[in-house]
């Protein structure tokens, strides 16, 4: 099914055709692209609404990873005493917590994106798509001021990264993706089963403890290790405490298979969702 908008503009023809015809995803891209200056807007917007009216505004941003790190440091480091691999573990813990604290916040908002973005989704077309992508970036802003206070803690302890910094930003890209691919698939399924939105918030906690971090996946038997790298938060978080520490690298094997899930849900779930989206508007 399709339609056409015929509008004449100073002499010229312009035709706008909206159709629900399967399209490559060579076309969604460019169509993303187009609408550029729109997903910077988002962007801006999920920003500013984040911290408006609030008292202390950003530094929210640098008090949970904080408060966590020191919950975590007396809880599971001097009353459990879970192995830090010889760093302290306020640094181990915290290597862990800003990738953790992204991901939590980007799936969250990409999950509830459709849903929360009804009133737009409702009276104008743009490339839907465009919503979760934006809710995914905009973390990226909270995640920089906490690596701002995860890069002060090193100085304080002395740790110094290693050349392998510079691998950071690939895995720092795998988070988002993470964030992403499961985001995309669950907005969707919101749209119809708003128990969605209820169950992320239980599926969010369940996840942070079945990740390595406040414990080493060092702890994880051997012979568990690939029923373990399923969960590609475990990729996520060896990468940057490798990247940051120099501890030792992640598994390459676990980590590739962690990479294929996430591969596998973002193709799955960009299917999804290009399948379901025609019906936002109907459903909504």
């Amino acid at each position: 099914m399709s339609a056409e908008l015929d509008d004449n503009v100073f002499g010229h023809e312009h035709s706008i055709v909206i159709s629900s015809e399967t399209r490559p995803f060579s076309a969604d891209l460019k169509e993303i692209w187009a609408y550029r200056d729109l997903l910077l807007l988002l962007i801006q917007r999920d920003v500013s609404v984040r911290y408006k009216q609030s008292a202390i505004g950003l530094a929210w941003a640098v008090l949970q990873p904080l408060v966590l790190m020191l919950i975590f440091t007396i809880v599971f480091g001097r009353l459990a005493k879970l192995p830090s691999e010889g760093y302290p573990y306020s640094v181990f813990t915290l290597c862990a917590l800003l990738p953790w604290l992204y991901f939590s916040r980007a799936l969250g908002g990409t999950s509830d994106s459709i849903v929360g973005a009804a009133n737009l989704v409702t009276k104008v077309y743009f490339p839907r798509l465009i919503i979760p992508i934006s809710k995914a970036a905009s973390g990226l802003v909270d995640f920089a001021v906490g690596f701002v206070i995860l890069a002060i803690v090193l100085a304080w302890h002395r740790v110094l990264p290693g050349p392998e910094i510079l691998l950071l930003p690939v895995f720092i890209a795998f988070a988002m993706l993470t964030a992403f691919s499961t985001g995309v698939w669950l907005t969707a399924l919101n749209v119809k089963y708003r128990d969605i939105g209820l169950l992320v918030p239980f599926l969010t906690q369940i996840w942070m403890y079945v990740s390595p971090i406040a414990y080493s996946s060092s702890l994880v038997p051997d012979r568990w290790r690939w029923l373990y790298s399923i969960n590609p938060i475990v990729g996520v978080v060896e990468g940057f405490r490798w990247a940051l520490l120099g501890r030792q690298p992640p598994i390459l094997g676990p980590l590739l298979l962690s990479l294929s899930i996430v591969l596998l849900l973002l193709v799955t779930g960009l299917i999804h969702f290009r399948r379901t989206e025609r019906t936002f508007v109907d459903v909504i």
